[in-house]
Formats: C-alpha cells, structure tokens, sequence
C-alpha cells in the first residue's frame, strides 16, 4: 500500500451495536475481575470508551453488572430439544445447558458474592429477570408430555416440575464443575421421572 493509499476510518459504534460491546467488556471485566475489583472505570477502558458513555446507560456499578450477566446469559440460547419422550428431552435439556451454562452458572456463585450482599439478592433474582416476560424451556417440555400422556397432570406442581433443574444446580455449585453425563441421567431417571408419571 502507497503512502497516498487512503486507510478507512474506524467506524464509530452506534445503538445496539455499541451497547453489544459494553456489556460484552463489563462481562469479561467481571469473569476476570470478580464484582469486587469490577468498577465502570475499568470497563470503560476494556471498551475504549468513556464513563459518561456507560454512565448514561447504567448509572450505579450494580446495575452494569446486572446488565452484563443478563446479556452474557441471553448470548447462550438453549436449544430446547424434541425427541419424542419427556425423559430424553430433560436429559437432553440438561446436557445442553450443562455444555452452555455451566462456566455461567460458576461464575455466578464465585464472582457475584459482593453483588449479591451489596443489593440483597441472590442468584435467584438474576434468574428470574433472565427468564421475565417468557416461558421456560420445560414449558414445552412439559406441554408435549402432557399431550402425550406421559405425566399426571395432578402431579405437576412447580416444586415437581423444577427438581430436576435444582438438582442439577445443586450438583454444579457444589461441585465447580460441569455435571457428569451420568449424574444428569441419574437425577431424571431415579428421582424426576418416577415423580411426575401417571399412577400405574
């Protein structure tokens, strides 16, 4: 290239675009940073932006930081699966959040504690802000089992219906690590399924 040759202009980001990138910059400054060391200053420099620029977006660290975990779990759509049982499905449910969500979910127990007593919350808030305004994948789960008579509808309570997915909580958090494939099929098979099939 000629030193008459013209070298393009960096394009300024806009709109979603620039809001994509600051969330993408708190995320990474949390992960590496944990919640105590993590501070708008130090996301504006990751971001090569200014404070004000974030500041007018999300004025308190809480809130970037809520921000930035509700995007970075967005980022990470579980694929709900369809293969003809609600056994399999939940299994397969499982292996595909464990694949996706486990490094989120550990990171939310190890590098959130200072979040959690600075607003008095907890993992569960995040969650359900998460998950507001629309239904869950075992929703669907749920419905074509139900349609295909897999389950007692009288058995189906929240507390039922969620055992398997606490389970799996459960074992992630106390573990650090993702879920073995057997410990999965052993939370569906020994514990979920005997409770929500139809009465023999």
């Amino acid at each position: 290239m000629s030193l008459n040759d013209e070298v393009p202009a960096p394009q300024r980001r806009r709109g979603a675009a620039l809001e994509n990138a600051l969330l993408d910059a708190a995320w990474d400054e949390l992960v590496d940073r944990g919640y105590t060391e993590f501070t708008i200053e130090s996301v504006a420099e990751r971001a090569r932006t200014s404070r004000a620029v974030l500041y007018r977006r999300w004025p308190t660290k809480p809130e970037l930081a809520r921000a930035a975990v509700l995007h970075a779990g967005r980022k990470e759509q579980v694929e709900i699966p369809d293969t003809g049982s609600l056994r399999d499905d939940v299994v397969e449910l499982l292996r595909r959040a464990n694949g996706l969500r486990a490094r989120l979910g550990i990171m939310m127990t190890l590098q959130l504690s200072g979040y959690y007593a600075e607003t008095g919350t907890g993992p569960s808030e995040l969650r359900n802000a998460f998950l507001a305004g629309r239904g869950t994948a075992v929703d669907t789960l749920i419905s074509r089992a139900l349609e295909r008579g897999e389950v007692d509808p009288a058995k189906l309570s929240p507390r039922v219906v969620g055992v398997p997915f606490d389970l799996y909580r459960q074992e992630l958090l106390m573990t650090l690590r993702p879920v073995p494939d057997d410990v999965i099929e052993s939370i569906v098979d020994e514990v979920f399924m005997p409770l929500v099939r139809p009465s023999a």
